[in-house]
């Protein structure tokens, strides 16, 4: 399972033209879910996410994380960061999960995440949808479980 983070000032996602999802402060999360992801893969990113040090701190080092500053955590599906690009000029999916299996884990990280964290927000699995985000930094990683 993959977590592309932005550190954003803020952020929201859009399903023809109604915002779904918004957060201020905080981390937009694209997920992506592969064939052999599972609960215990989500659980661990998760983990990451809310405790990943990408915020500053008192001399402006990167010594925080989501939960300590109480920043939104916006998660968004995209099954493209499963997508295989070492060779060729197109993308391959082989490594992406079925939808089935992807929604279903998608769901599952984004249950866990309410349960854990205060201000979660989410877009519209398998819709195309407009991100909107400032990039805070920017600060982006890719974080894989």
């Amino acid at each position: 399972m993959k977590g592309l983070i932005q550190r954003v000032r803020h952020a929201r996602v859009e399903v023809a033209g109604e915002i779904v999802g918004a957060i201020d402060q905080g981390l937009l999360v694209l997920v992506g879910v592969e064939r052999e992801d599972d609960q215990a893969r989500a659980d661990k990113l998760l983990h990451k996410l809310l405790n990943y040090r990408v915020f500053g701190d008192e001399q402006g080092k990167m010594n925080r994380s989501l939960k300590d500053i109480g920043g939104g955590l916006l998660l968004v599906s995209q099954f493209t960061l499963a997508a295989d690009t070492r060779s060729g000029l197109r993308p391959s999916f082989s490594s992406a999960a079925p939808p089935a299996h992807g929604e279903a884990l998608y769901d599952y990280l984004l249950a866990r995440a309410r349960d854990q964290h205060p201000e979660v927000a989410c877009g519209r699995f398998g819709a195309e949808m407009q991100v909107h985000l400032v990039n805070d930094g920017p600060v982006t990683f890719l974080l894989e479980s």
